[in-house]
């Protein structure tokens, strides 16, 4: 599931409005959200809390927007609804794929598909250094790992074509920010890139998901978009850091718990 805004209304509407199973009088789309979610229908998700959005009528000429929309690739479902044929960015039960999308990146936009593919842990990259950043900023192991596995490979001198530098792809002015002098210092790179993780997981709460969106594609899209940003390149590096981290922690282990967790978890054991 995408998570979409209200903006990318248009986009849809001019897809549906190209469809011959629908009429050529329907102006109206749902945004409808579920669990933090936001997709768009021709008619209210069961399930969801769905706003009704008036769309301007010659939405035909959508193409003439992809270049100026955000980056954004997508498919869109077809159900049965009360009788009704209809069409949605949400796949529900009963739902089929109607048609893949796809908006073009626009420039200057950080969002990017990391350079590391998804493969088994590579626990011998780094492991001291990773260590003793995990330890200095109560970032997980596992997940500072899954994010240089994800965005480098672990290739300390990896540049990537949007600038990232490092084993943690450290945009230039990420690492102004904390202070980092050689960005292919490994060592440099994944304290920085820990530190950075650290104020990404207090900003969102600890929320895995949102915190990988904006190390991807910036602080910035995470909040225009309020949520993962709908860029192709996001998208993608998003479920690749999910998988890797479900591994990275298989291989390590669970997370040792902080003293106040083991505290609380030996109370709840006590008789």
């Amino acid at each position: 599931m995408f998570s979409l805004r209200p903006r990318l209304a248009v986009l849809l509407i001019g897809l549906l409005a190209l469809a011959p199973l629908l009429s050529a009088q329907a102006r109206t789309v749902y945004r409808c959200v579920r669990n933090g979610t936001v997709s768009l229908s021709t008619a209210p998700e069961p399930g969801s809390k769905c706003e009704a959005r008036q769309i301007e009528d010659y939405t035909a000429k959508v193409p003439n927007l992809w270049g100026s929309m955000g980056v954004f690739s997508g498919t869109l479902y077809q159900r049965e609804q009360d009788g009704q044929l209809v069409y949605g960015t949400r796949k529900l039960p009963g739902s089929t794929v109607y048609l893949k999308f796809t908006v073009e990146t626009p420039p200057g936009e950080p969002a990017h598909p990391g350079l590391g593919k998804v493969g088994k842990p590579r626990l011998d990259m780094y492991a001291k250094q990773f260590k003793a950043a995990a330890k200095s900023t109560g970032v997980e192991d596992a997940w500072l790992r899954s994010i240089a596995h994800a965005e480098s490979g672990f290739d300390a001198n990896a540049l990537s074509p949007k600038g990232a530098q490092g084993v943690m792809q450290l945009m230039p002015d990420v690492s102004k920010q904390y202070g980092v002098v050689d960005p292919y210092s490994s060592v440099e790179s994944i304290n920085a890139g820990a530190r950075h993780l650290k104020s990404l997981l207090k900003r969102y709460k600890n929320d895995l998901t949102l915190v990988a969106a904006a190390y991807n594609a910036g602080i910035g899209a995470v909040t225009r978009y309020k949520g993962v940003p709908p860029y192709a390149e996001t998208q993608a590096y998003v479920e690749k850091v999910q998988a890797l981290h479900q591994r990275y922690r298989q291989a390590l282990g669970p997370a040792p718990l902080k003293p106040a967790d083991a505290i609380q978890q030996k109370l709840k054991s006590s008789p």
